[in-house]
This record gives structure tokens, C-alpha cells and sequence, in this order.
């Protein structure tokens, strides 16, 4: 009896160095970074939802909300990208005034390491969600008939919309058409979109 009872444990095996590098994989590297990539869009769509009960002014609410989206196209696309998941995309241009967009990503080393896959999860959510949201938002305007938020929603929608697009070809590889095709994009999109923002 006793023989059959050891017999049954000798299978059990226990795997402890496989479960710190778990531990290390779902462990936020960029704490901050990681708070500010969700900050920016969350407040943003907060008060755009809220500004009706927060305030009676439509200019302060649309300039708050422009402020926030502003903040979180530079933060997403100079700073948490590179942190988070080792992505960035740029716009050079040459002495011929040729316009070269540039999608990178960074190789894995020893030392730096890879992403963990909670910051890579938060950043991924974080860029593909919020843009959905808007394009909620553009369609409750629409058919709200709220034209005065439409040029707001719009500048949420290209922005957030121009950041997925730009880590989404990073990701991808910058080589063949997908390059071409993201430039012929994010051109119009952004230029568009700073325009009516701090245009005439």
C-alpha cells in the first residue's frame, strides 16, 4: 500500500524556474509609460463623453479634448511605442523635398530583452480599442446630427487612426507596398488633421 502511494508522486513534476520566467514575462518594465499610453485616450473619451454634465462651454470641452488627443498622438508615437514594444515611425525628408516614411523595430537583445507581453497587451489594446470608440462616436454624431463635434471626432478618429496604422506597419516590416500604401495614408490623414485643428 505504501509502495503504490510513492508511485503515484514520483510522476509530479515541479518547475520552478519555468514559473519565474512567467513571472518576468507578465512583470510592466515601463510603469509610466504604460500609465500615460492609457491616460491621454482614456481622459480624451471621457471628456468628450462627460463635457455636457462638467461643463456649458462647447469651446473649453472641444479644446480639452483636441489638448488630450494631441498629447496622446506624441506620447504613443515618440515615447510609449519605443518603450513598450520597441516600434517607431517617423517622416523624413530628403534635400529633394521627397517625403520617406520610416517604420522601425528594434531587434531583441540580451540585454535590453524583448517586450513582456503585459506592456505588449496594454499597448496593443490601447491602439486598437480607442480608435474604435471613435469611429462609435463619428456615427452617434452623425446620426445625433451633432455637427459641431464632428470636426472633434474626426480629429480623434485620424489621429488615433494614423498611430495604429504607423505601429501596425512597424510591426509589420517596412519592406513592398505596405510602405507605399501607409504613406499615401498618413500623409493626407495627417496633414488633414493638423490643419483643421490649427488651421484658418
Amino acid at each position: 500500500m505504501k509502495q503504490a502511494l510513492v508511485d503515484d508522486t514520483e510522476d509530479v513534476s515541479l518547475d520552478l524556474g519555468h514559473e519565474e520566467e512567467l513571472a518576468f514575462r507578465a512583470e510592466i518594465r515601463h510603469p509610466v509609460a504604460a500609465f500615460f499610453h492609457l491616460f491621454f485616450r482614456v481622459a480624451a473619451i471621457v471628456t468628450y463623453v462627460c463635457c455636457d454634465w462638467f461643463s456649458k462651454s462647447s469651446v473649453g470641452c472641444f479644446v480639452t479634448v483636441l489638448l488630450l488627443l494631441s498629447f496622446d498622438f506624441w506620447s504613443v508615437k515618440n515615447v510609449t511605442g519605443r518603450l513598450m514594444v520597441g516600434l517607431r515611425w517617423w517622416n523624413q525628408i530628403d534635400e529633394d523635398g521627397r517625403s520617406h516614411w520610416i517604420f522601425e523595430a528594434r531587434k531583441a537583445s540580451p540585454r535590453r530583452g524583448a517586450a513582456t507581453e503585459a506592456e505588449a497587451r496594454i499597448f496593443w489594446l490601447g491602439l486598437v480599442i480607442c480608435p474604435l470608440i471613435w469611429t462609435v462616436f463619428l456615427f452617434s454624431a452623425l446620426f445625433s446630427l451633432k455637427l459641431k463635434w464632428l470636426a472633434l471626432v474626426l480629429a480623434g478618429l485620424c489621429l488615433q487612426a494614423a498611430n495604429l496604422c504607423g505601429y501596425v506597419l512597424c510591426k509589420l516590416g517596412s519592406d513592398g507596398d505596405v510602405g507605399r500604401v501607409a504613406a499615401s495614408f498618413l500623409s493626407p490623414t495627417v496633414f488633414q488633421t493638423v490643419r483643421g485643428a490649427g488651421g484658418p
